[in-house]
């Protein structure tokens, strides 16, 4: 009786119903190209990363100092569902899962007070950090970088190429990997230290001091106010070796005459290559709900204008992985069988009903059904996925 009434309405309506099916099929026909494309839909759900550096402690010291307290504020938030830790040395993670459907930026900021609350009870030197918001298949690209040593090229990732890729919208963490991370090294000699009477004290207290910007408030000359500023930042090595460490006499002990100053690479838990050879590989993590495929073409774009400005030999733009290639795929297999099933289709209505007008009405069903459901999916915020 329903599909009858359905029928007899529409035959009755011929003018609405083909408006109706216009306006969604247009409606539809514009929402489709701009819905977010993605591999998977989310499947963890909404969830807080906290992670504290707690250098010189044992995994157990760990566990009962910061991960403990940190667990204890965050299991009585609103809405949360789990609470999950790890716990190695010096390192602490905490992941608070909230309820399906909640708003991740209000459980950061629930997280945020909590923390502010429990930082006076943990070690001191230890600050806990949220990681960035990303999604479980958030690593879109792994992007490397070779042609250079691999300090210099750490510092172009570091210093040029990430910063730059953190200012796309939707790219929710660029993670360097390999390479040597340049730091300052200062090598004491005690003997010199011995001869002129400088202590590990004052060495460190020059240390500390070092590359400090200061103030010494104004001067108030023909009533303008010129403000006074002593400029010690800087990241020249020079300038480092020139640091006064004590006074003799009235003249200055200088750094590099009690120690051995130079650039070193820091202390390297790990490794990437390319090749066969030395290289800093780039993971770039997209936020949740971002349209993988159109965040691919503007890190390819940013990455091409990035590479003109390179240095000779330097290529910052060698593809590892791109998700967005296993997407393109699906969506061209998709196609592919849509219009295989229509031309199937098609053929089988025209020898079972021999009626050209017939089959194409039948057929119309088939992109309108798409464009339908491309509002639906608008609609309830839903992303196109395998």
């Amino acid at each position: 009786m329903l599909f009858t009434f359905i029928v007899s309405a529409s035959l009755r309506n011929r003018v609405l119903v083909l408006a109706m099916a216009l306006l969604v099929a247009g409606y539809g026909a514009v929402l489709l190209p701009r819905m977010p494309v993605d591999v998977f839909p989310d499947l963890n759900r909404p969830t807080v990363t906290l992670m504290t550096e707690a250098e010189g402690l044992a995994p157990e010291e760990v566990e009962q100092l910061v991960t403990f307290p940190l667990e204890t504020a965050m299991n009585g938030m609103p809405g949360v569902t789990r609470v999950r830790s790890v716990s190695g040395v010096g390192l602490s993670i905490v992941y608070v899962e909230f309820a399906w459907g909640s708003d991740i930026w209000r459980n950061r900021q629930q997280a945020a007070e909590r923390l502010s609350l429990v930082r006076d009870r943990l070690p001191a030197g230890t600050a806990p950090q949220m990681a960035p918001v990303s999604s479980i298949m958030g690593e879109i690209m792994l992007v490397g970088m070779t042609g250079s040593a691999p300090m210099e090229l750490r510092d172009l990732a570091d210093w040029t190429v990430r910063p730059r890729l953190l200012t796309i919208p939707g790219i929710s963490q660029v993670i360097p990997i390999g390479g040597e991370v340049r730091q300052y090294r200062v090598v004491p000699e005690l003997a010199r230290m011995l001869a002129l009477g400088v202590s590990s004290e004052q060495l460190t207290t020059a240390l500390r001091q070092f590359g400090g910007n200061t103030g010494g408030g104004y001067v108030d000359q023909a009533g303008r106010e010129y403000l006074i500023r002593n400029i010690g930042r800087t990241t020249r090595l020079e300038d480092l070796r020139n640091a006064v460490v004590d006074w003799r006499a009235g003249q200055p002990i200088l750094l590099r005459q009690v120690a051995e100053v130079d650039f070193a690479a820091r202390f390297r838990r790990g490794d990437a290559g390319l090749d066969g050879g030395p290289a800093v590989i780039l993971s770039v993590q997209k936020q949740p709900g971002a349209d993988t495929v159109a965040l691919t073409h503007q890190v390819e774009q940013a990455l091409a204008e990035l590479q003109a400005a390179m240095p000779a030999g330097v290529r910052a733009n060698r593809l590892q992985f791109r998700q967005a290639d296993f997407i393109e795929t699906s969506i061209g297999n998709v196609e592919q069988v849509l219009l295989e099933a229509l031309v199937v289709v098609g053929l089988v209505l025209f020898a079972f009903l021999l009626n050209a007008r017939t089959t194409a009405i039948s057929l119309l069903a088939i992109p309108l059904s798409v464009l339908a459901t491309a509002l639906v999916f608008a609609a309830l915020g839903l992303s196109i996925n395998t």
